[in-house]
């Protein structure tokens, strides 16, 4: 087909806050807690590192280990992960290798273990996991991204508390919680393992991240154990004020150049899509609304797990060439929304993805009036390729700048986009 939309490219302006020096914050914001009144020299802290791609771990990892030891403590890391990494000792630890998060760059040991301890027995009834090298030290230091959840919504979602009940609780425990939370729900499970693990297991701060638009941090805050709930709650609401959003509401056809788990915990952000609680759709009052979404790949720190592959259409056949199918099942497994992992229709180029969208899917709209958006993934959306359809619109905006002029998509002589287009590099 040769009339495809024309595409131009806009910059989102975002009005969010940052943190010039993330490690000075770190410090400031454990300082200000005096640790030094629990924790004594020679003591052991285990400090949780999840396997999302927050932007700043390694240096926020580095700025507590630093702070810890001048305190005379022994810090170590703690792979904080249910099922990724393919559910081995092994594959977590190369999560966060893969992220800069190492021995030798965060001046600590990484201790990673599938191992758990069974500390107690919930209120409602299950068995509460933790992991066996942080229920064994002598404090533990929770480090996590507040975010939306891209399943379960309420005033407690992705954050501290989520990891001291799926990360700390290893495979063993991630499957029980889920299970649980079909039963019962996200928030009361979630409230009944953390105040559990706060009791003990000698959680002796939290240290809640929040990224802005752009995905840089814009806020870190020590908390103290007693008031990491409450805290967190405020903390989720200036995450969603900053979240990350297309510029349009209404869209044929989101392309995708990467999914991953580095990127969201369901491989892309159902809450960016429009997609966290229907699948393949939005909910009446969800937005925006996308009829198809395509995927060109699968991002390379997601080490083969393909999680989220079944929120979207089409993808390249690629994608389903680069899926670890065992760690990829192990995960939907573990989080029992099965629908996860459904295969898309695949295609070899994009070009033929382009022939399908824009014939078959997108309704009686003409191939070249298409809405279309294009972006890296969800995580970055602050430029975003978009067909001629909303140019007027743009033009309007006062938060859109347009930064380059229509012109043709740029598939090369095999049918394919460049890989590197949407990283800001000439295509």
């Amino acid at each position: 087909m040769s009339q495809y939309p024309h595409i131009f490219r806009v910059q989102q302006k975002f009005d969010n806050p940052y943190l010039d020096d993330v490690p000075g914050a770190v410090e400031s914001e454990l300082s200000a807690l005096s640790l030094d009144r629990k924790i004594k020299p020679g003591q052991t802290v285990a400090i949780t590192v999840g396997s999302r791609g927050i932007s700043d771990i390694r240096s926020i990892i580095q700025a507590v280990v630093v702070h810890l030891k001048r305190l005379g403590a022994e810090p170590f890391i703690v792979p904080a992960m249910g099922s990724h990494g393919g559910g081995t000792a092994e594959g977590q630890q190369k999560v966060l290798e893969s992220y800069g998060v190492t021995p030798t760059e965060c001046g600590c040991p990484i201790r990673s273990s599938m191992e758990t301890v069974i500390v107690c027995e919930a209120a409602e009834g299950f068995p509460v996991h933790i992991d066996k090298h942080a229920c064994g030290a002598d404090h533990v230091l929770v480090c996590n991204r507040i975010k939306s959840h891209t399943l379960f919504a309420g005033d407690i979602e992705s954050g501290l508390m989520k990891m001291m009940l799926i990360g700390l609780g290893k495979h063993a425990g991630a499957r029980i919680y889920h299970r649980v939370i079909r039963e019962y729900n996200f928030g009361q499970i979630v409230r009944s393992v953390a105040q559990e693990v706060l009791v003990r297991c000698s959680i002796v701060a939290g240290l809640g991240i929040v990224e802005n638009s752009y995905g840089q941090t814009a806020m870190v805050e020590a908390i103290e154990p007693e008031k990491i709930q409450e805290r967190e709650k405020s903390l989720l609401v200036e995450s969603k004020q900053w979240m990350p959003r297309l510029p349009f509401k209404t869209a044929d056809v989101l392309l995708i150049d990467e999914i991953g788990k580095n990127i969201s915990g369901a491989g892309i952000d159902v809450n960016v899509v429009g997609r966290k609680y229907l699948l393949h759709k939005s909910a009446e009052n969800e937005w925006p609304k996308i009829r198809v979404i395509a995927v060109r790949g699968l991002s390379p720190a997601s080490h083969g797990n393909a999680i989220g592959i079944g929120f979207v259409e089409l993808c390249r056949t690629r994608v389903l060439e680069k899926m670890d199918v065992h760690s990829t099942r192990i995960n939907a497994l573990t989080g029992g929304n099965f629908a996860e992992v459904m295969l898309p229709l695949d295609y070899g180029t994009d070009r033929e993805m382009f022939d399908v969208m824009l014939t078959q899917v997108v309704g009686m709209t003409e191939p070249c009036d298409a809405k279309m958006m294009w972006i890296r993934n969800t995580l970055k959306v602050s430029e975003v390729e978009c067909s001629v359809a909303y140019l007027d619109e743009a033009r309007s905006r006062d938060d859109l700048e347009i930064v380059s002029d229509p012109r043709p998509f740029p598939l090369d002589a095999d049918g394919n986009l460049c890989d590197e287009h949407m990283n800001g590099l000439d295509p």
